[in-house]
């Protein structure tokens, strides 16, 4: 594009926002936001609970991603070691600094190697929480915010999603409501996350020849561990 083409089109978009400006605008936004018809929602999620982890399971690892269910979150550093050894992946975890992954009894298992901060190029595998894991396509739903920062989804080349069972939801409008209700509440104004991450396994491209190749623009690997027990909330 032209830089005289360029600026003819953000002109046209001045000009089309200027009756939206100030304070009449951003009232029309927040009435349109609290006001939102839902999109259409697909049928095959809104089925029972484990019909719904069944359905998350196999359109997970459909995309090459791996899943896992345990019981409780003294039996999550197993399951990361398992995978880990399995794999013949370093066992040094970089983790959110959640209060999921906190109460998670790493120490248990001593050939893991735990700490917390923001994903960092050298650490071999990033450790996440998640807002919420959505059924109909096997995807996982990040926030961003201190306690979940984005780049421990996106910089290592192993990425670990610890997920209750509580927060799956069956399709992408009961992850938008169900962010949307946790934003919002009385006397608090409603803030989106700087980011909302929708992962659905691991990175991939086919630009080459149409050739599939994992871990192009982050993580080679992902691996999800569902956890049943009813206590394992942010």
């Amino acid at each position: 594009m032209s830089r005289a083409s360029r600026q003819a089109m953000l002109a046209d978009i001045r000009r089309a926002c200027a009756p939206r400006r100030g304070k009449s605008g951003i009232a029309e936004v927040e009435a349109r936001l609290a006001a939102h018809a839902p999109g259409p929602v697909p049928a095959r999620a809104r089925i029972e609970r484990e019909g719904q982890i069944a359905l998350f399971t196999a359109e997970a690892e459909r995309v090459q991603a791996n899943v896992v269910r345990v019981k409780r979150l003294s039996d999550v550093p197993g399951a990361v070691a398992q995978y880990l050894a399995r794999h013949n992946i370093e066992p040094r975890l970089k983790c959110a600094p959640d209060s999921l992954l906190r109460s998670v009894p790493w120490a248990q298992h001593s050939a893991l190697e735990v700490a917390e901060g923001k994903g960092e190029r050298d650490d071999p595998v990033g450790v996440t929480g998640a807002f919420a894991a959505v059924a109909e396509t096997g995807t996982l739903v990040l926030a961003s915010g201190p306690a979940s920062p984005t780049t421990l989804a996106l910089v290592p080349p192993v990425h670990v999603a610890v997920v209750p069972t509580s927060r799956l939801l069956g399709t992408y409008e009961e992850a938008w409501a169900a962010l949307r209700a946790r934003e919002t509440g009385p006397g608090k104004d409603f803030v989106m996350p700087r980011a909302v991450n929708w992962i659905t396994g691991p990175s991939r491209t086919a630009d080459i020849e149409q050739t599939l190749l994992l871990g192009a623009h982050g993580p080679q690997r992902l691996f999800i561990v569902l956890v049943d027990e009813e206590n394992a909330q942010p």
